[in-house]
Parts: structure tokens; sequence; C-alpha cells
């Protein structure tokens, strides 16, 4: 993995300098799809480079592999993203978590399967975020279990569209 210094307005010239991870690389411009990961469920988001604002868009509640990866592809070409952006879990004082190198495999398995730069972001607080987030759309206690994943991810998209300097590409 590889530290990477993003611009925040995408070009044509550096478009093409993604994959090596060059100082100013950026990510290509369009859409792009977020993943809260963790072992029962998989909450995705999507948003634009253009407009800058990340959006709940599903959760995948299956445990499953085959199953997930087949709902990812079914998103991925629907949405045709230009690339995946992935929470990645840590404890509080940033050491890794006990799903820190799963989320890693799962986001080098995105990469691979759909060939999509691929970014990591620090997920710490998304999901306190997605549930004040909810709290305030009136939504309360069990009925969070179904969307927090989403907006968990979608927490995680609206980071990186406000601080993209902050990814990693897997």
């Amino acid at each position: 993995m590889r530290r990477c210094d993003f611009v925040r307005t995408p070009s044509l010239e550096t478009l093409s300098n993604f994959g090596s991870c060059s100082v100013n690389a950026s990510v290509p411009s369009g859409t792009l799809l977020a993943f809260d990961f963790g072992t029962k469920r998989i909450g995705i988001a999507v948003g634009n480079t253009l407009l800058r604002r990340a959006h709940p868009l599903v959760t995948i509640a299956d445990e499953k592999t085959d199953v997930r990866f087949a709902a990812i592809a079914a998103l991925v070409k629907e949405w045709q993203p230009s690339a995946l952006v992935v929470g990645l879990p840590s404890n509080d004082d940033g050491t890794p978590h006990q799903l820190t190198a799963l989320c890693r495999r799962f986001a080098n398995r995105l990469k691979g399967r759909f060939n999509l730069p691929t970014i990591l972001l620090d997920e710490r607080y998304t999901s306190l975020a997605a549930s004040a987030q909810l709290n305030e759309e009136g939504i309360h206690g069990m009925k969070q279990k179904t969307l927090i994943d989403q907006y968990a991810a979608q927490q995680i998209l609206q980071a990186y569209f406000d601080e993209s300097a902050a990814g990693i590409l897997a």
C-alpha cells in the first residue's frame, strides 16, 4: 500500500497517473461507491466528484462472500464508478482493529475483481456519526439497524470528498 497525495480537482493529465500514486495524483472524476465493511453487513454509499456529496445507497445483509460480491457487481454495473472508497477500521488511538486486516483484504478483492482504483480511508467514529444523523432524521434504536451501515458508508465517502488527501490506495 502506498501513501498518496490527491489533488482536489482532477484533470485529464492526472487521470493516467492515478495508478502510479505519484505526488498530486488524482482520482478520476465521476461516480464513487463507498463501503462500510463488516462481517455481517456491508453498507454502501454513492457520490459524485463534481457535486462532492455522498448519499446512502444500500446495505448488503448477507455473510456469504459470493452473494456479497454478486450484489456489489450489480451496483458497479449500474453506477459505473470511477473509483471505490473503503472505510478502514482502527482503534481510537489509530492502532489496527480486529477487522482491519479483513477490511484490507476486502478492499484488495474489490480492486482485483473490478479493476478500479480502490482507496482506504480511516473510518473511526463513522458509525457514531451515522447514528447521530439517523437520530436527527427521527430514526431511533433498532430501526437504525437496517440503515446504519449505509449511512456510515455515506460518512466515509463524505469524509473523502472533504479531505481526499487522507486516502491511501489499496
